[in-house]
């Protein structure tokens, strides 16, 4: 009979981890990254939205409260 040979629990975690992080670089590396024009156009467009969005709701906080201090 062949001997059986044992892994410790510290070694497959281990092998597990290892692999984990060749399995991320091999992503990375598939990724597209953004052109510096694109990554320029697209951090303009979010920050202008955002502004949009948090001016909506500064707005609407403003008409429900002066609706909130009409009712009461």
């Amino acid at each position: 009979m062949a001997e059986e040979v044992k892994v410790s629990k510290v070694e497959k975690t281990k092998g597990k981890f290892v692999r984990y992080v060749k399995d991320v670089r091999n992503e990375l590396k598939r990724v597209i990254w953004p052109t510096k024009s694109q990554l320029i156009n697209n951090t303009i467009t979010v920050l202008v939205m955002c502004i949009i969005v948090g001016i909506l709701i500064w707005l609407l906080d403003l008409g429900f409260g002066a609706l909130y201090n009409l009712i009461y």
